[in-house]
């Protein structure tokens, strides 16, 4: 799943940190990983196009184990403090592919 995330000025940064320091072990338990993590640069293409301050490439086991994890009441919690963090956020799904 990529994150793309763009974080409320004054500290969103910092409590996105925190949420991830909350949620890895909880990810852990439904098999997900946190593959990347990135600091978002200028924006290449052209047009009405905003970047994001932070991507994530997180890998979950199966598309189930995601629907589980948000519901999970540890995951709820720390949810929380991530999404007083973020301004916006993309959660784009993916799947392997075999050629493009």
């Amino acid at each position: 799943m990529l994150n793309l995330l763009r974080f409320v000025p004054d500290g969103g940064r910092e409590r996105h940190l925190d949420y991830l320091r909350m949620a890895e072990p909880i990810l852990a338990r439904f098999g997900a990983s946190i593959l990347f993590r990135g600091d978002g640069m200028d924006v290449l293409t052209t047009g009405d196009v905003e970047g994001c301050d932070a991507v994530l490439l997180v890998q979950y086991p199966r598309r189930t184990a995601f629907q589980q994890m948000v519901e999970d009441p540890k995951y709820q919690a720390a949810f929380q403090v991530g999404k007083s963090a973020l301004a916006d956020i993309v959660l784009q799904p993916l799947k392997p592919s075999k050629g493009l």
